[in-house]
């Protein structure tokens, strides 16, 4: 019975003492980044497929750290075997939450009948490219695609001044498909959520527009025509 006993408590402690090391790795790092860089909050910390690496959130950033947190590593990790990038799918997963937390609500949406894929757009009125995104919206709405715009002046108080004229439109498809088409729009102004656009678009690590953000939260800087957009999402 006395060995029995002493068996249970070897056991209990081992078990014990791998759930505390389990636990205490991403609290190590956690506590060594307080150390060294105290303004830095990390969102999440978590083990990486690499032994001693660890993967830290902060914000819309991601990056790994060693467990002391000495070292770091900036950029994509890509694992050959699976031909996966680590990295992206941990920063879509982020996009989605921050454009799930931001809401609906707070973009201007064009909504096909029947919704089979949502792309979330990151434009600026003016630029060329994300005009001819836009010129092309007939063609998602037909394929059962519905776009949601995030503003993202980036051109000055004309540029601000001209977005927040279309959001407060009283019919802001028709104002903002006249902007678009370089027409003028009769000059607005209401309480709006551009400003928390443009945080947003840099929350995302938007740096130009148009920025497309897919469904399963992939980021795809720059113009995609929309045939080939099409046939990205439904792969």
């Amino acid at each position: 019975m006395k060995f029995f006993s002493i068996f249970l408590f070897i056991t209990s402690l081992s078990v014990s003492l791998s759930v505390s090391a389990e636990v205490s790795g991403a609290e190590q790092v956690r506590q060594a980044l307080a150390k060294s860089m105290p303004n830095v909050q990390p969102t999440q910390i978590s083990e990486s497929a690499i032994d001693g690496l660890f993967e830290v959130i902060v914000g819309s950033q991601v990056v790994y750290m060693s467990i002391d947190a000495r070292y770091m590593i900036e950029g994509d990790l890509i694992d050959l075997q699976t031909k996966q990038n680590v990295t992206e799918n941990a920063k879509s997963v982020i996009r989605l939450a921050a454009i799930e937390e931001f809401g609906a609500d707070k973009m201007l949406i064009y909504r096909p009948e029947k919704v089979k894929n949502v792309i979330t757009v990151v434009t600026d009125i003016d630029c060329p490219y994300c005009r001819r995104l836009h010129s092309e919206i007939a063609d998602y709405l037909k394929n059962d695609v519905e776009v949601r715009y995030i503003f993202m002046p980036l051109k000055g108080s004309s540029d601000m001044k001209k977005t927040i004229s279309v959001w407060c439109s009283d019919d802001q498809q028709l104002a903002l498909d006249i902007a678009k088409s370089g027409g003028e729009v009769d000059d607005k102004s209401c309480k709006n959520p551009i400003r928390d656009h443009l945080k947003l678009a840099r929350e995302l690590g938007v740096r130009g527009t148009p920025a497309i953000i897919l469904d399963d939260g992939q980021m795809l800087p720059g113009y995609v025509p929309f045939d080939k957009l099409v046939a990205e999402l439904r792969k």
